[in-house]
């Protein structure tokens, strides 16, 4: 087991009993094999480790730190480039598997939730917002990580032509550029957003270029 994913798994068992679940490490394994698949560079293990790391930083910020977890173990955990629909069957995976660990119904429900609240990214209340925070944390990474993840989003997008994924990535980078606050949080727009901000400013200056 890589160094990765031994983190991981301990993170699972210790997202478990912290909210005195069944330490299922079927499942465990079922869901690292899917954040692992081949066609993954950007949404993979990585992402995750990375989400959930900064989880455990700003932990005394979340009412349920549990549950935000196990809405990060999962809202990637179906992920296709070319698929409409990743956010819903993550959630519907979510449904489906973590009532057999002994969670009650409506926190599996409210975990399902976390999860499709990454597909528009709009928060209905903190804990959501937190989530959504965490999901983009890779825009505030040091220089190096930035353009590391740049390179990943292109390789998930190999498909793509390299004039139309340039313009492409601009359009959306620029779209986030133009938003009046990249994080819902206060104490994550404060410490993030200056560094997201050149991150994104570079990037888009790099994709201009022919």
């Amino acid at each position: 087991m890589s160094v990765e994913a031994a983190g991981l798994r301990t993170a699972w068992l210790a997202t478990c009993a912290e909210l005195s679940i069944r330490q299922d490490l079927t499942l465990f394994e079922d869901l690292l094999a899917a954040w692992n698949q081949p066609w993954r560079h950007y949404h993979a293990g990585q992402h995750l480790h990375e989400c959930l790391a900064a989880l455990a930083q700003w932990r005394q910020l979340a009412r349920e730190p549990g549950l935000l977890a196990l809405a990060l173990w999962f809202h990637d955990v179906v992920y296709e480039p070319r698929a409409p629909d990743n956010e819903a069957r993550s959630a519907d995976w979510a449904r489906a598997a973590l009532p057999a660990l002994g969670l009650p119904v409506p926190a599996c429900e409210r975990v399902a939730r976390l999860v499709l609240a990454t597909r528009d990214h709009v928060a209905s209340d903190a804990d959501m917002g937190l989530l959504l925070d965490l999901d983009l944390a890779i825009l505030a990474a040091p220089a190096a990580r930035f353009a590391q993840y740049e390179s990943q989003i292109r390789a998930e997008y190999a498909f793509v032509p390299e004039p139309d994924f340039r313009a492409g990535r601009r359009r959306i980078l620029q779209g986030f550029l133009a938003r009046e606050r990249l994080f819902v949080t206060e104490a994550l727009h404060a410490a993030w957003d200056a560094a997201a901000r050149a991150n994104l400013r570079q990037a888009c200056e790099a994709l201009a270029q022919s």
